[in-house]
């Protein structure tokens, strides 16, 4: 959590940060940087969760303040039935959309001139569902979401 007046971001743990320095590099959009103490990251439980770096204490890189307020609040909007009601359809066409990406090349196109460009898009979308098919015959279950380490790591805390 971060609390802008204090300047102080504090951990699932409940530590709180050392430091708030603000960037130097102008092309860069992380504003701040908030850092944690070594002696609070590296014995705690939940180090795995909230860093890879093996020695390395937490640092934690801050847009502008009205801009990490909006994203906060778009991911509390995404936690209500009203907005999973409304992005079903969405997530629905965007799971299909990164199956054929993957599975039938769909950013590359094998032909010049919209026909054919049309004909592979056809043939890529038959080609999904008879997989989909094939798969539900053989009673394959769809594959789950992945969760990033990021929301799992919300989830915890």
């Amino acid at each position: 959590m971060v609390d802008w007046d204090r300047q102080r971001v504090t951990c699932p743990a409940g530590k709180q940060s050392i430091s708030w320095l603000p960037k130097t590099n102008p092309k860069s959009v992380i504003l701040v940087e908030a850092r944690f103490s070594g002696r609070d990251c590296t014995p705690c439980p939940l180090r795995s969760r909230c860093t890879r770096s093996k020695r390395e204490p937490r640092i934690i890189g801050l847009q502008a303040r009205e801009y990490h307020e909006a994203l906060q609040a778009a991911r509390k909007r995404q936690d209500t039935a009203e907005f999973r009601e409304s992005y079903a359809a969405r997530a629905g066409i965007e799971a299909t959309h990164g199956q054929a990406v993957r599975r039938c090349a769909l950013r590359r196109c094998r032909y010049i001139g919209l026909a054919k460009t049309h004909l592979q898009h056809l043939i890529s979308a038959a080609a999904i569902n008879l997989v989909r098919i094939a798969n539900w015959v053989n009673g394959i279950p769809t594959a789950q979401t992945r969760c990033s380490w990021f929301a799992a790591l919300q989830k915890a805390a």
